[in-house]
């Protein structure tokens, strides 16, 4: 999807129209449901839904596990989409069709991003079922930054600057401060298990080498393989995000081991009720603190 500015705003508000008709209220957050966090949807009061294939620009959702539906209705009696399915680089998509969701959502008047993942443990103090809260990442899958239309910055044709790779949040990193010291607060009240660390994004979709384990230990906490694009396109967007990456594994690089999708969705589905209880309550109090992009200061 290589877009001009106009055909960008024109695809954006016509994906938006369909989810408005459908939706009449607007969204307080919205939830990317990734790998093992699908059972969520069970628990939100559905106003509407749609296929991806019915949502003009939107891409498919192809991953083991991922429906490729956008809920409309409420969790915790907050009204909200659910991404049930997201898009990934190794499916064959850009980033641009990755993240045009996102850029939906902030049409919509969305306050906040909620994103959840399922990774690879690289820490050895992390066990399987553990819930990592994401306060940065280091990004190698081939892109580093949000793609702008094709008449932006880029080509010379705007006077808007680059990202500076820091985002919004208050904190100089890509996610809200504010949410996540309310997500650990919350996570202490409700006795939950809450790791702290530096999610590395890789191209995939292939699980990584003993070799590149050792290399990746060096860099961060857990890897997966999405995320990122979105939590960028976000950044760019001036959205608050919170995002939650589920540790299936713990690979140790000297132990023979084999891990299947089958055993990735498992592990993550075993950790979903405590995830579920966080991202619940986070609803609840960051939506009545009237967290926006900036300047509010969140508390249970």
């Amino acid at each position: 999807m290589d877009l001009s500015a106009d055909q960008l705003s024109a695809a954006v508000a016509e994906s938006a129209a369909i989810v408005r008709a459908g939706f009449a209220e607007r969204p307080r957050a919205a939830i990317i449901l990734g790998t093992g966090l699908g059972s969520l949807a069970e628990h939100i009061a559905i106003d509407a839904e749609w296929s991806y294939r019915d949502l003009p620009h939107f891409a498919r959702s192809t991953a083991d596990g991922h429906r490729g539906r956008l809920l409309a209705g409420r969790l915790a009696d907050v009204p909200i989409l659910a991404m049930d399915g997201r898009f990934h680089a190794y499916e064959g998509y850009s980033f641009s069709q990755i993240t045009f969701p996102i850029r939906v959502f902030a049409e919509l008047g969305t306050s906040f991003l909620i994103v959840s993942n399922a990774s690879g443990g690289l820490n050895p103090t992390l066990h399987s079922g553990d819930i990592l809260l994401i306060d940065d990442h280091i990004n190698l899958m081939g892109e580093h930054a949000a793609p702008r239309p094709s008449n932006s910055v880029l080509d010379g044709r705007s006077n808007r600057p680059l990202p500076d790779g820091r985002g919004t949040a208050s904190d100089g990193s890509h996610y809200d401060d504010r949410l996540l010291t309310l997500s650990e607060q919350i996570a202490r009240q409700e006795n939950i298990p809450l790791r702290r660390g530096t999610y590395i994004a890789m191209l995939g979709p292939n699980y990584e080498t003993r070799a590149e384990y050792r290399w990746l230990r060096t860099l961060g906490d857990v890897v997966g393989m999405s995320t990122v694009p979105e939590v960028l396109a976000a950044g760019e967007l001036g959205l608050p995000v919170v995002a939650f990456s589920m540790v299936t594994n713990v690979f140790r690089p000297d132990e023979a081991q084999q891990i299947t999708s089958e055993e990735v969705i498992g592990a993550a589905a075993n950790a979903e009720p405590n995830l579920r209880r966080i991202v619940t309550k986070l609803l609840t109090q960051a939506t009545g603190c009237g967290l926006q992009a900036t300047g509010n200061t969140c508390s249970p």
